[in-house]
């Protein structure tokens, strides 16, 4: 069993486990990613590393609750217990080849971002983030941003916090402003993702993306999360989750996560007694 040592509620359906696993933390790398069961009967759960303090012991996850197991895991208070959490897993992150990086944030993907940004402080080569959210609410980890970046861009789209647009304006601007970044790590919604790669190729900027929203059982074997990367198949899980933007198939990509979002929703109606 492992222990919840830090439960932070971030927003309205979004909450920050810190969870004591001194094995995952000793080991965890940017970019990872560990599978966690709330119970022994539960399924498995992929999910990102967004922090990891290998003398503590602890590794941090943030869990939006769109289902009925992360619904069951939010009701699982500070000090308490999950019934496995594995990892890591998935390759780590390597920008080691490029010096003038952005990372692009959406929605809850900033916590992907922020421990890319920690790593790349402390090799002497901070970069620029760009974190953009549907509304102020869901702005997350500005403050550790700011401590970690080299400048901070925030953005809304309804223009309730900082100004008003997408993280593709401010990306735009940015370039076209001379920032001459030679690679973009992009996070987020995949429509996100797919526009910044979109903007980035017609200035042949490098681009990387991680698929971690589409893994399930996040061992190759389900299939889940195949996808294809310059006309080969590739999974998320065991070849990434992180590729080159560019040689993505998005159309593919973006139809395939939609196919079974009826029999989830009614899957989830049936669990909680909900009607759709």
């Amino acid at each position: 069993m492992y222990k919840i040592v830090k439960k932070t509620r971030l927003c309205g359906n979004v909450c920050e486990y810190v969870v004591e696993a001194p094995h995952a933390a000793r080991r965890a790398q940017p970019g990872q990613f560990i599978i966690l069961r709330v119970d022994e009967n539960g399924e498995r759960i992929p999910l990102t590393i967004c922090d990891y303090d290998a003398v503590k012991g602890t590794v941090t996850v943030l869990v939006q609750e769109v289902g009925y197991s992360t619904k069951l895991l939010a009701q699982i208070p500070e000090g308490g217990r999950i019934a496995d959490f594995v990892g890591p897993l998935g390759n780590p992150t390597d920008l080691s080849e490029y010096n003038n990086i952005v990372l692009v944030g959406g929605g809850i993907g900033t916590a992907v971002i922020y421990p890319q940004a920690k790593r790349l402080q402390a090799e002497g080569k901070a970069a620029d983030v760009i974190v953009g959210a549907r509304t102020k609410e869901l702005i997350m980890y500005e403050k550790e941003f700011r401590a970690a970046a080299r400048d901070l861009y925030l953005t809304t789209d309804d223009g309730s916090y900082v100004r008003k647009g997408f993280v593709t304006d401010v990306l735009r601007e940015r370039i076209e402003a001379g920032a001459n970044y030679d690679c973009v790590f992009a996070v987020g919604p995949m429509p996100m993702m797919r526009a910044v790669c979109k903007l980035t190729e017609n200035y042949g900027i490098k681009t990387v993306v991680s698929m971690n929203t589409i893994m399930v059982d996040g061992t190759g074997m389900c299939g889940g999360c195949r996808l294809t990367e310059d006309g080969k198949i590739r999974y998320a899980c065991v070849d990434g989750p992180e590729f080159d933007g560019h040689k993505i198939d998005w159309d593919e990509a973006m139809n395939r996560s939609r196919v079974y979002r009826a029999q989830e929703q009614a899957h989830l109606c049936r669990l909680t007694g909900e009607k759709r």
